[in-house]
């Protein structure tokens, strides 16, 4: 095929100042973004709108996948005061809608769901108005520490599975199909807002995408983002092909049809593209509002009974 970039897939450079405010924040409070960290084609766009994926545990994953491009290796920090800072940064932009990351954190008996939670109440507790949407590791499909970060109320559950089931073990490696379903369907039970997406053009064919789509809404998935892969270097999985922007807008129209609340689909499309207006489509500050007066509720009934 031809590895020359189609024009649907030009990004324009970023020159707004809104694009600088958000960088210079980035920069002085010393956080690591998705956004750098995995070539994100849409970082102009989303910055100079005052917005960005923040990574917290460290920008070193502990596994290899073969599409992403964030540094793999052996974790060398853990900051424990990472979630009052980045709650602070988060203010500072001024946000409507936080999207929080991480890198996976396999070294961790956790996987990171103490910090995971600790991040999210410090937000809810400094931004009390801003959504805040997760996109999560499998924590190895250990219950307890996903119900850890469940716990804390995110507003949006993310859990990616990135491609179909026949590519998972070549793609992803360490993660499986079944497990990460399992997390969104688990998540799903406890009444979460659900996100998952995939990436075209890394070797899958037409009823492989049919699928995973079917399976996501199998287990309760509101939200669907489904983009363009992108190879990070020549380490990384080959391109299989340029997906064009009609395709994915027939993609867009399959899944709102079996079932799927809300799609983006695009070639630029990434998790967190136009996330805010996907938390306001799910109206999520009254559902977290709901969501913590009954953890109040059952809390206050555990004292009156003891």
């Amino acid at each position: 095929m031809d590895k020359r970039k189609p024009d649907w897939l030009r990004a324009k450079l970023p020159t707004s100042q809104e694009y600088k405010k958000v960088r210079e924040i980035v920069d002085t409070n010393d956080l690591h973004t998705v956004c750098k960290s995995a070539q994100c084609p849409n970082m102009g766009e989303c910055w100079s709108r005052g917005t960005a994926t923040v990574m917290i545990l460290g920008n070193i994953c502990t596994r290899s996948c073969t599409f992403c491009a964030i540094q793999t290796g052996r974790p060398t920090e853990l900051d424990l005061g990472e979630p009052a800072r980045v709650a602070e940064s988060i203010a500072r932009m001024n946000l409507k809608h936080a999207v929080i990351t991480s890198v996976a954190r396999d070294d961790l008996k956790d996987g990171g769901a103490g910090v995971w939670a600790g991040t999210i109440r410090a937000i809810h507790h400094r931004v009390p108005e801003c959504a805040v949407e997760v996109l999560t590791a499998d924590f190895r499909g250990q219950q307890e520490y996903l119900d850890l970060v469940l716990d804390a109320c995110p507003d949006i559950f993310n859990h990616n599975l990135e491609t179909v089931k026949r590519l998972q073990r070549p793609i992803r490696k360490t993660a499986r199909y079944d497990r990460s379903l399992w997390v969104l369907e688990h998540a799903k039970s406890r009444d979460f807002i659900t996100k998952s997406g995939i990436m075209l053009g890394i070797g899958e064919k037409e009823d492989e995408i049919k699928e995973v789509l079917q399976d996501m809404v199998k287990v309760g998935v509101d939200v669907l983002t489904i983009g363009q892969y992108l190879q990070p270097s020549k380490k990384h999985a080959d391109i299989d092909r340029w997906v064009t922007p009609e395709e994915f807008q027939r993609w867009k129209e399959y899944a709102l049809e079996i079932g799927f609340g809300a799609c983006e689909s695009g070639p630029m499309v990434r998790s967190s593209y136009h996330a805010e207006e996907q938390s306001d489509m799910f109206d999520v500050r009254a559902r977290r509002r709901t969501m913590l007066a009954e953890q109040a509720a059952k809390k206050d009934g555990a004292l009156v009974e003891a």
